[in-house]
């Protein structure tokens, strides 16, 4: 597998941002006001970016020789996981911020103004998960093997 691209997770969280942001301001049109993040998705998205890098420290200690058994498979896995939250993390940072989008231009209305806030700290935790998830994928990166002269690509499991 290869690793994520940076300009991939951007390029997916504009397009989201764009359509979600169309798609809140038709249904707003129409009256039906969709809520905004909540301070618990905050917290369970940062956990989740907590979990990630957890699970990847492993797969560095195991590369570094300070962990001798570490099964393949769980170094597979945590490498799928890695870039799943990579591409989740850039989902929801274009949903949250859509919504910041459409609640900017009534940020007088104090309720507005805290979707605005709730949804613009959720965006950032979302980012975070991205860039946990990327540093993770760094983390599974196997260094290429001992060459004569060249140089060997570098291989993730």
């Amino acid at each position: 597998m290869r690793r994520t691209r940076v300009r991939t997770l951007v390029a997916l969280a504009a397009a989201v941002a764009a359509v979600g942001a169309l798609v809140l301001r038709l249904l707003e049109s129409r009256r039906a006001y969709l809520p905004g993040a909540a301070w618990v998705e905050v917290l369970a998205i940062a956990l989740l970016a907590v979990l990630v890098v957890w699970a990847g420290w492993s797969v560095r200690a195991y590369l570094r020789g300070e962990k001798p058994d570490l099964d393949a498979l769980r170094a597979a896995r945590t490498f799928a996981m890695a870039k799943a939250a990579a591409y989740t993390g850039a989902l929801l940072a274009g949903r949250y911020l859509a919504h910041v989008l459409v609640v900017l231009p009534q940020l007088e209305v104090e309720a507005r103004r805290d979707q605005a806030v709730v949804s613009g700290v959720a965006a950032l935790a979302a980012v975070a998960l991205s860039c946990a998830g990327l540093l993770v994928e760094k983390f599974c990166e196997i260094p290429p093997p001992e060459d004569d002269g060249g140089e060997a690509e570098a291989i993730t499991s």
